[in-house]
Protein backbone atom coordinates (compact mmCIF):
# COMPACT_ATOMS: atom_id res chain seq x y z
CA UNK A 1 0.00 0.00 0.00
CA UNK A 2 2.79 2.40 0.87
CA UNK A 3 4.70 1.49 -2.31
CA UNK A 4 1.70 2.48 -4.45
CA UNK A 5 1.43 5.80 -2.63
CA UNK A 6 5.13 6.55 -3.05
CA UNK A 7 5.04 5.66 -6.75
CA UNK A 8 1.99 7.86 -7.29
CA UNK A 9 3.66 10.77 -5.48
CA UNK A 10 6.84 10.36 -7.55
CA UNK A 11 4.78 10.35 -10.75
CA UNK A 12 2.84 13.44 -9.71
CA UNK A 13 6.04 15.30 -8.81
CA UNK A 14 7.63 14.30 -12.13
CA UNK A 15 4.62 15.49 -14.09
CA UNK A 16 4.76 18.80 -12.20
CA UNK A 17 8.42 19.23 -13.10
CA UNK A 18 7.59 18.34 -16.72
CA UNK A 19 4.88 21.03 -16.75
CA UNK A 20 7.31 23.66 -15.45
CA UNK A 21 9.89 22.58 -18.02
CA UNK A 22 7.31 22.83 -20.83
CA UNK A 23 6.34 26.30 -19.57
CA UNK A 24 10.00 27.31 -20.12
CA UNK A 25 9.63 26.14 -23.75
CA UNK A 26 11.92 23.13 -23.42
CA UNK A 27 9.41 20.71 -24.88
CA UNK A 28 11.76 17.84 -25.70
CA UNK A 29 13.14 17.77 -22.17
CA UNK A 30 9.61 18.11 -20.76
CA UNK A 31 8.41 15.13 -22.79
CA UNK A 32 11.36 13.06 -21.58
CA UNK A 33 10.69 13.98 -17.93
CA UNK A 34 7.01 13.14 -18.37
CA UNK A 35 7.92 9.74 -19.83
CA UNK A 36 10.19 8.95 -16.89
CA UNK A 37 7.61 10.12 -14.37
CA UNK A 38 4.87 7.89 -15.83
CA UNK A 39 6.93 4.71 -15.38
CA UNK A 40 6.29 4.28 -11.60
CA UNK A 41 2.56 4.84 -12.09
CA UNK A 42 2.50 2.29 -14.89
CA UNK A 43 4.29 -0.24 -12.69
CA UNK A 44 1.68 0.24 -9.95
CA UNK A 45 -1.25 -0.12 -12.33
CA UNK A 46 0.11 -3.31 -13.95
CA UNK A 47 0.72 -4.99 -10.58
CA UNK A 48 4.49 -5.21 -10.87
CA UNK A 49 4.96 -3.34 -7.59
CA UNK A 50 2.78 -5.87 -5.71
CA UNK A 51 4.68 -8.74 -7.28
CA UNK A 52 8.03 -7.18 -6.33
CA UNK A 53 6.86 -6.58 -2.77
CA UNK A 54 5.71 -10.20 -2.45
CA UNK A 55 8.99 -11.43 -3.95
CA UNK A 56 11.19 -9.26 -1.73
CA UNK A 57 9.91 -10.86 1.46
CA UNK A 58 9.75 -14.46 0.22
CA UNK A 59 12.65 -16.76 1.21
CA UNK A 60 11.70 -19.19 -1.54
CA UNK A 61 12.05 -16.46 -4.15
CA UNK A 62 15.47 -15.47 -2.79
CA UNK A 63 16.59 -19.11 -2.90
CA UNK A 64 15.48 -19.20 -6.54
CA UNK A 65 17.43 -16.02 -7.32
CA UNK A 66 20.46 -17.55 -5.60
CA UNK A 67 20.22 -20.69 -7.73
CA UNK A 68 19.84 -18.60 -10.87
CA UNK A 69 22.95 -16.65 -9.90
CA UNK A 70 24.89 -19.85 -9.24
CA UNK A 71 23.83 -21.25 -12.61
CA UNK A 72 24.95 -18.05 -14.34
CA UNK A 73 28.36 -18.13 -12.60
CA UNK A 74 28.88 -21.78 -13.58
CA UNK A 75 27.89 -21.06 -17.17
CA UNK A 76 30.20 -18.04 -17.41
CA UNK A 77 33.11 -19.97 -15.85
CA UNK A 78 32.78 -22.92 -18.21
CA UNK A 79 32.58 -20.63 -21.23
CA UNK A 80 35.72 -18.81 -20.10
CA UNK A 81 37.63 -22.07 -19.62
CA UNK A 82 36.40 -23.34 -22.99
CA UNK A 83 37.62 -20.20 -24.74
CA UNK A 84 41.04 -20.44 -23.14
CA UNK A 85 41.42 -24.07 -24.18
CA UNK A 86 40.46 -23.31 -27.74
CA UNK A 87 36.94 -24.69 -28.14
CA UNK A 88 35.11 -27.87 -27.23
CA UNK A 89 36.70 -31.30 -27.12
CA UNK A 90 35.28 -32.16 -30.56
CA UNK A 91 36.73 -28.97 -32.03
CA UNK A 92 40.17 -29.65 -30.51
CA UNK A 93 40.19 -33.24 -31.85
CA UNK A 94 39.17 -32.05 -35.31
CA UNK A 95 41.95 -29.44 -35.28
CA UNK A 96 44.50 -32.06 -34.19
CA UNK A 97 43.42 -34.37 -37.02
CA UNK A 98 43.63 -31.55 -39.55
CA UNK A 99 47.13 -30.56 -38.40
CA UNK A 100 48.47 -34.14 -38.68
CA UNK A 101 49.64 -35.19 -42.17
CA UNK A 102 47.47 -37.83 -43.87
CA UNK A 103 50.19 -40.34 -44.81
CA UNK A 104 51.92 -40.50 -41.41
CA UNK A 105 51.07 -42.95 -38.69
CA UNK A 106 49.66 -41.36 -35.50
CA UNK A 107 52.68 -42.35 -33.39
CA UNK A 108 55.32 -41.31 -35.96
CA UNK A 109 57.60 -38.46 -35.12
CA UNK A 110 58.09 -35.41 -37.27
CA UNK A 111 60.78 -35.76 -39.97
CA UNK A 112 64.16 -34.26 -39.23
CA UNK A 113 65.36 -31.27 -41.17
CA UNK A 114 68.64 -32.83 -42.21
CA UNK A 115 72.25 -32.38 -41.18
CA UNK A 116 73.27 -28.94 -40.13
CA UNK A 117 76.57 -27.43 -41.17
CA UNK A 118 77.43 -26.70 -37.55
CA UNK A 119 76.81 -23.59 -35.57
CA UNK A 120 75.81 -20.53 -37.54
CA UNK A 121 78.60 -18.08 -38.19
CA UNK A 122 78.20 -14.91 -36.20
CA UNK A 123 78.94 -11.62 -37.85
CA UNK A 124 82.09 -9.91 -36.74
CA UNK A 125 81.36 -7.20 -34.20
CA UNK A 126 83.27 -3.99 -33.75
CA UNK A 127 85.90 -3.88 -31.10
CA UNK A 128 84.91 -2.24 -27.85
CA UNK A 129 87.34 0.58 -28.09
CA UNK A 130 86.35 1.46 -31.64
CA UNK A 131 82.78 2.61 -32.41
CA UNK A 132 81.20 1.69 -35.73
CA UNK A 133 79.32 4.68 -37.13
CA UNK A 134 79.00 3.38 -40.70
CA UNK A 135 75.23 2.88 -40.50
CA UNK A 136 74.75 6.38 -39.12
CA UNK A 137 76.97 7.82 -41.85
CA UNK A 138 74.91 6.02 -44.50
CA UNK A 139 71.70 7.51 -43.15
CA UNK A 140 73.21 11.01 -43.08
CA UNK A 141 74.50 10.66 -46.66
CA UNK A 142 71.10 9.44 -47.77
CA UNK A 143 69.51 12.62 -46.47
CA UNK A 144 72.25 14.84 -47.87
CA UNK A 145 73.76 15.86 -44.58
Amino acid sequence: MIAETVCSAVSAAGLGIAAVTAYRRRFLTAARIAAYSLVPLGLVLTGVVDWLADTAFSPTAWAGFGLLGLAWVLFATTRTVERRRGGTRKERRAAARAARPEGVAPAASAPSLGQGSGPAARPATARRGEDDFSDIEAILKKHGI
